[in-house]
């Protein structure tokens, strides 16, 4: 009897020193979504956990388990603050003892948060975060990411907008996500003939950008031949709109940017034949998963599925196939079974490339075509930008 009393206080006294999410029983799938909830990107992060919850949907065929354990989603915001995130990551590997976490939206959160997984030895796949750096000189074996990285935007772009005798200026955000951006982008130019001529970054919570169009402007007016000012930016204060409103076509400036968020697009109607590259729009990709993401997403909503949304359904299918392709949510059995794996998303085939367990993925190159009918421009599809057409550096030092 006293030994059996000794067994049940050890048990006791194990299951206290490593507390379970709220309702979580210890057979269960115990995933964390760390993401800024509140904050300049708040409608990035709302997207992206309605992706992800429906991805869990779709792949699991409704059930919402995995070879018979339920799947637990524990929710965590970052706010997008770097400190946070790492807390957040931090409380959910240790006291939550999730087996894997998903997100963060920023680039710089992202960034704080990497260590965090590596110090735990638990998988953190990373959706929907930018910054080459992620999956580059500050990657750790246990970071997936599903979210296209900076240089698969920089080079779909490139090949958009790069050609003999093009000069481009850039605007950027600055910090990780713009400059990663940025010098992704001058690489990618490197081979298509065209140059890179001025850089301009701005702080994130920019209101006034006449400053910033004004140094853009006086670079570039006595350039000869076609100019872009090619814009990254991601979130509140687009600066999109107001740039135009100065009439950059005096100087022979045409704007051009990358795909975003529906209504981010709203200003893309002001630009009808602007050319760039789109991680994703609803009616470009032709697979049975972006038709049920559409479909459902309608009945649901009432709207379309917007960029991010798409982001957050194939990180769940990517959960979803690793834990079945390994057999187990054992980290060290997610990584084998992960490195090289191929899965299908609303966007078609991605696979985590072994060497930094970044997605290669098609990318799309479209041009904006305005119909009164709809709030946005629609970027239609001029061509996919398949795998095997990008080369995409691997950037990590490890």
């Amino acid at each position: 009897m006293i030994r059996h009393a000794t067994a049940a206080a050890l048990l006791v006294a194990a299951l206290a020193a490593a507390p379970l999410g709220a309702g979580a029983k210890a057979e269960d799938i115990r995933i964390a979504h760390v993401y800024g909830k509140t904050g300049a990107l708040e409608a990035y992060a709302k997207q992206s956990h309605i992706g992800f919850m429906m991805g869990l949907e779709y792949a699991t065929e409704g059930t919402m388990e995995i070879d018979g354990r339920k799947i637990v989603v524990i929710e965590k915001d970052t706010q997008l603050k770097p400190d946070i995130g790492r807390a957040a990551l931090a409380e959910a590997y240790g006291d939550d003892d999730v087996h894997l976490a998903v997100g963060p939206v920023s680039s710089g959160v992202a960034l704080a948060m990497l260590p965090v997984a590596e110090e735990y030895g638990k998988l953190l796949l990373v959706e929907p975060a930018v910054a080459d750096s992620i999956t580059g000189e500050n990657w750790n074996r246990y970071v997936f990411r599903t979210g296209r990285n900076s240089s698969q935007d920089a080079i779909a772009n490139a090949v958009a907008l790069g050609k003999d005798g093009v000069t481009i200026a850039t605007l950027a955000q600055d910090y990780a996500f713009g400059r990663d951006g940025v010098a992704a982008f001058r690489e990618a130019l490197a081979d298509t003939g065209a140059k890179l001529a001025f850089e301009e970054y701005a702080p994130t919570d920019t209101q006034d950008f006449t400053a910033s169009a004004q140094r853009i402007f006086d670079a570039m007016k006595d350039i000869e031949g076609r100019k872009f000012l090619f814009v990254i930016w991601a979130g509140a204060n687009n600066p999109i709109s107001k740039i135009k409103a100065m009439e950059p076509e005096r100087f022979g400036i045409e704007i051009a940017t990358g795909g975003n968020i529906l209504a981010a697009m709203k200003a893309y109607k002001a630009l009808p034949g602007m050319e760039g590259a789109t991680y994703y729009y609803h009616d470009i990709p032709k697979n049975p998963a972006n038709d049920w993401l559409v479909s459902e997403h309608e009945k649901r909503h009432g709207s379309p599925p917007d960029f991010f949304t798409a982001g957050g359904m194939s990180a769940a299918i990517a959960v979803v196939e690793g834990i079945r392709k390994a057999g187990s949510t054992d980290t060290e059995d997610l990584i084998a079974a992960m490195e090289g794996m191929s899965f299908e998303t609303p966007k078609g085939t991605m696979t985590f490339r072994a060497e930094d367990h970044q997605a290669l993925q098609s990318m799309y190159h479209f041009k904006i075509r305005v119909d009164p009918e709809v709030e946005w421009g629609i970027p239609e599809l001029v061509r996919e930008l398949k795998i095997e057409d990008m080369n995409i550096p691997v950037r990590n030092t490890r």
